[in-house]
């Protein structure tokens, strides 16, 4: 991925390198994004699946204190991780032009270990995250390592822009409305029937990642050869029918909050493929066999 040419975002916190003396209390997050376990990166989805969907109120952040200077390539990472961010502030500035509306950009946090959020606390195992309550994406870049091991160079970036994007695409959805649709599902709807809604809200973070992807090369032309393919891999890998497969045997469809790998990758390829932004809200309106 060719992203040393862009602009930096405004719009990122890097709170690596620092501490605070509270004990960590495991927290909520708003969302489990695009997670990339399972078997194929070598990482147990159970580590991950036990701090899903846990919500609790958590006292105010300590004091944030300086205990180390970052590395080089904690600086790179930084500086790769806030030209992504830019990326997606200038697609989504046009996008929403086009619709009428006003796009506010969401903040970014790097940190390591665990982080205070709007939406509780957070160990590192959840991985990259968005935050509707703080309109925020969090992301411990080691979550990454096990990525760069199996994808290389620009294999390996252009998949953890795509992760960005769709944590950034949960955001949109937050803007336009989707995620309080979907919350109120949640109080009102069994489980089951809320577990579609969120896999209808996951697909469709999917298909704007696509949607930025399509405008973003457009417009910046940092695609390069094997890029797509990389990406598509990973949302193969991630689907709710291979990491239940992998990780005890066997699936049930009823429990799916994200989609299966064949969803996930349709959906990433239709956004990618058409770059319109107003499709989206088919997936909230087409019968849910037909996702």
């Amino acid at each position: 991925m060719k992203w040393e040419q862009g602009e930096e975002s405004q719009n990122i916190e890097d709170r690596r390198g620092q501490s605070t003396k509270r004990n960590f209390a495991l927290g909520g997050i708003g969302t489990l994004i695009l997670m990339l376990v399972g078997a194929y990166f070598g990482i147990d989805p159970r580590v991950i699946n036990q701090f899903i969907g846990v919500v609790q109120n958590v006292a105010p952040p300590a004091k944030l204190e300086q205990k180390r200077d970052l590395t080089a390539a904690e600086i790179r990472i930084r500086e790769f991780n806030s030209k992504i961010l830019r990326f997606t502030e200038k697609v989504w500035d046009e996008q929403f032009r086009r619709i009428g509306k006003n796009y506010t950009p969401p903040k970014m946090v790097l940190f390591e270990e665990a982080v205070d959020t709007g939406c509780g606390n957070a160990p590192s195992a959840v991985g990259p995250f968005y935050c509707p309550a703080d309109q925020t994406v969090y992301l411990d870049p080691t979550f990454f390592d096990e990525l760069a091991g199996k994808l290389k160079g620009s294999k390996a970036e252009f998949s953890q822009a795509y992760v960005l994007a769709h944590e950034v695409g949960h955001h949109v959805q937050n803007l336009l409305g989707y995620s309080r649709m979907v919350d109120q599902k949640r109080r009102t709807e069994s489980k089951t029937e809320y577990n579609k809604w969120s896999v209808r809200l996951e697909l469709q973070a999917d298909y704007l990642a696509g949607v930025w992807a399509h405008h973003g090369q457009a417009q910046f032309q940092f695609i390069e050869p094997g890029d797509i393919e990389s990406a598509i891999q990973s949302a193969n890998a991630i689907g709710d029918d291979r990491l239940q497969k992998n990780s005890r045997g066997f699936t049930s469809p009823e429990s799916y909050t994200h989609g299966t790998s064949a969803q996930r990758v349709k959906w990433f390829k239709l956004g990618l493929r058409t770059g319109n932004l107003e499709m989206m809200r088919e997936i909230f309106e087409m019968p849910y066999g037909d996702l």
